[in-house]
């Protein structure tokens, strides 16, 4: 009876408060997150509040919040959802999650932290929250490829940070991770995976479509809350986060076509425990140690807000997202929440962290989550603003950009050759970034040892000695390194010219300007992307930031070489639209022949092989009654809004070739567009539409 009593007092406590403060930040128009926290910090011990809960029952109760959750957004993506969105997503999440792992692990250094502190450090600001993005995204209504690109993100992050929370907790208990027990973690992984999923797949989605068919609420709400506690306690069982089980319960009901029921059902219940959850995160919040570390509370800040913004954008537009996409989805991302708690949770239970690290991250991650609102709410404007001031070759590039980028998921029948060619090239790249990983952490840990035997053999000075070890090290790993280089190399000139095939000896290759900037383009982010993951690896072992020096000249030297050809690329532009120009004329020629209005319907597709590099260029004609007509393009910002270009604007016996923002768009303009598929038919809605609303909000 007595505990009874205690749960009861402990939940009403901590119920009361959340309400108080959610009505409160509702009203101030704030993230409820932020209300949450509060209230755990009043209802905590580190404040003189005689409001005290109960700290180990609470999060006890908080755990239903994240198993809750979890299933929740499983709820929003089926097994289908999940590929059409896996490989953009798994490159975006590779690329930030690698980057700020280095990052966070580089501010660890600064501030003297200890190196398993650097490395819970690092994947604390790894992962985005998706507890604030949906809470967010819900408010602002945001729907659409936004949300379906920045939820598949979200999903390949938490698959990270079920891998992160395993190595880690290997690491602190003091046993170590060997390259052998790394693979066998990421294969248990994914055996697990595969068996729940193919299993489930069998008889979850039958079983929820037989209890759907009864027309009871509450058996469907029992049942599936029943498969989501199951599936939790499986992964559990099995060593994994009791997230995951939850996620892959809702991702299997999601396949049953029953989700929208199942969801709105479950949504009162995964809120109030989502409130317990963050309320118990809160508890925790020290303001003595907060003030203590407020220098690092504050870089960590910058670090998340800025690093991941960049990442993510930089792997949204290597994937082929378009300027406007990338800016946004990047600064949607960048937060930190629930899971950066479970992560430092488990270094201060294990003792591998200072009780320093979860007040800091906690502190981050309210920060970070005041900003989200306010990130994602000027996301737009921002991406309008950044693609309207990128240097021309780089508007031309990036229009150009995701056209070539489509031709690698078109079905042909050599896509079989091309997936079995690309692999053989990603697996030489990665043996040569782990056997040059291998080369430094070896010389590094050996150092000392190597050092000091080559000095009792040789009698030379300590330095001396470090010195011929450190260049012996360096001249080994130079083959790999050029080796390398060159693979770089190969690979991107092989997916270039698959995106835009040579026409062979003897013929003019018009495809050439083109070609190079593709081939630049990619050797860019195939650098980075490699780059990234090899300080990520060998930060830890090293004494200081020379490695990300190393990374970013070459980076930079790749990028001066793709500045060239991008420049030679908008002069390429320029001459084809030069050549569009006529074949609009000789479209207007052709409908006025016809005694027609001219047609929507006449295409450019006849000039598609004489503009290799240009995409599919298409015809749109302003119609009349157009709400664009009378507007300049500078105020329209087309390529901004939706990622495509106007190579040219017939207007009568006028020709405007690479018409700039100042022009202004009259009725009966006949454009040529290009850019990927999708950036033109947001360009037709554009243009067509009776409002100036976003062709593909969200």
């Amino acid at each position: 009876m007595h505990d009874a009593h205690a749960f009861l007092q402990n939940l009403a406590l901590v119920l009361g408060a959340a309400a108080i403060t959610t009505i409160v930040f509702q009203k101030l128009r704030q993230p409820l997150v932020l209300g949450y926290l509060l209230a755990g910090l009043i209802l905590g011990p580190h404040v003189p509040i005689p409001l005290v809960a109960d700290e180990g029952m609470v999060h006890t109760l908080s755990e239903l919040g994240v198993i809750l959750l979890m299933f929740s957004l499983g709820l929003e993506f089926s097994m289908g959802k999940l590929l059409r969105v896996g490989p953009k997503a798994a490159i975006i999440a590779v690329l930030e999650v690698a980057l700020m792992l280095w990052l966070g692990n580089l501010t660890a250094m600064l501030f003297g932290w200890t190196r398993l502190e650097g490395l819970f450090t690092g994947a604390i600001v790894a992962i985005s929250s998706t507890t604030i993005i949906a809470k967010a995204f819900d408010e602002y209504g945001v729907k659409g490829p936004l949300r379906e690109l920045v939820f598949g993100v979200l999903i390949v992050e938490d698959l990270f940070a079920i891998l992160l929370l395993t190595t880690l907790t290997t690491v602190s208990k003091g046993t170590g991770l060997s390259a052998p027990d790394l693979v066998r973690t990421i294969g248990g992984l994914a055996g697990f995976l595969g068996a729940v999923l193919v299993l489930g797949l069998l008889f979850v989605p039958r079983l929820m479509r037989l209890v759907s068919k009864l027309h009871r609420p509450e058996t469907t709400l029992v049942t599936s809350i029943g498969l989501c506690f199951s599936m939790a306690l499986l992964a559990q069982s099995f060593g994994y986060s009791v997230a995951l089980g939850a996620f892959l319960a809702g991702s299997l009901i999601a396949g049953s076509g029953e989700e929208k029921e199942v969801e709105r059902l479950v949504e009162p219940v995964r809120d109030m425990f989502a409130a317990i959850f963050f309320v118990s995160v809160g508890m925790l919040l020290d303001p003595a140690i907060v003030a203590r570390h407020w220098a690092a509370i504050l870089l960590l800040t910058v670090v998340v807000l800025v690093g991941k913004v960049v990442g993510v954008t930089v792997g949204a537009f290597a994937t082929g997202a378009g300027v406007p996409m990338s800016v946004r989805t990047g600064m949607s991302l960048a937060q930190i929440g629930e899971f950066s708690f479970i992560i430092a949770g488990v270094g201060l239970t294990l003792n591998a962290t200072g009780s320093f690290l979860y007040p800091v991250a906690v502190a981050v991650s309210a920060l970070t989550t005041l900003s989200t609102p306010w990130l994602i709410k000027a996301s737009t404007p921002v991406a309008e603003f950044v693609d309207r001031h990128l240097p021309r070759p780089l508007q031309t590039f990036a229009a150009l950009y995701g056209s070539w980028l489509e031709r690698f998921a078109a079905p042909t029948p050599s896509t079989k050759t091309l997936g079995s060619r690309a692999r053989r090239f990603v697996v030489l790249q990665l043996f040569d970034v782990a056997l040059v990983a291998a080369i430094v952490i070896g010389t590094t840990l050996l150092l000392p040892r190597l050092s000091a035997s080559l000095e009792t053999a040789s009698g030379f000075a300590p330095w001396v000695t470090r010195a011929l070890v450190g260049g012996g090290a360096f001249a080994l790993s130079v083959p790999f390194c050029i080796g390398l280089a060159r693979v770089v190399r190969a690979f991107a000139r092989f997916l270039a010219t698959e995106a835009l095939p040579s026409p062979g000896a003897g013929k003019t290759d018009l495809a050439d300007a083109p070609r190079k900037a593709l081939v630049g383009a990619l050797q860019l982010v195939n650098l980075l992307v490699l780059g990234v993951l090899l300080l990520t690896i060998t930060q830890p072992f090293l004494p200081s930031s020379q490695g990300g020096v190393v990374v970013g000249v070459l980076v930079l030297v790749v990028a001066l070489g793709f500045w060239r050809n991008a420049t030679n690329l908008d002069q390429h532009v320029r001459a084809g639209s030069q050549a569009m120009v006529e074949a609009l004329a000789a479209g207007s020629r052709r409908s006025a022949d016809l005694a027609a209005e001219p047609s929507t319907e006449l295409s450019l597709a006849p000039y598609h092989a004489v503009f290799p590099g240009l995409g599919d260029p298409e015809r749109i004609v302003i119609p009349e009654g157009s709400p664009c007509a009378g507007k300049t393009l500078g105020e329209l910002n087309v390529r901004g809004r939706t990622g495509g270009v106007i190579l040219a604007i017939r207007r009568g016996e006028t020709a405007l070739v690479a018409p700039r923002g100042p022009e202004t768009l009259q009725a009966g303009d006949i454009l040529a567009v290009a850019g990927s598929h999708g950036a033109v038919a947001d360009v037709r809605a554009l243009l067509s539409s009776r409002t100036q609303d976003h062709p593909a909000e969200g």
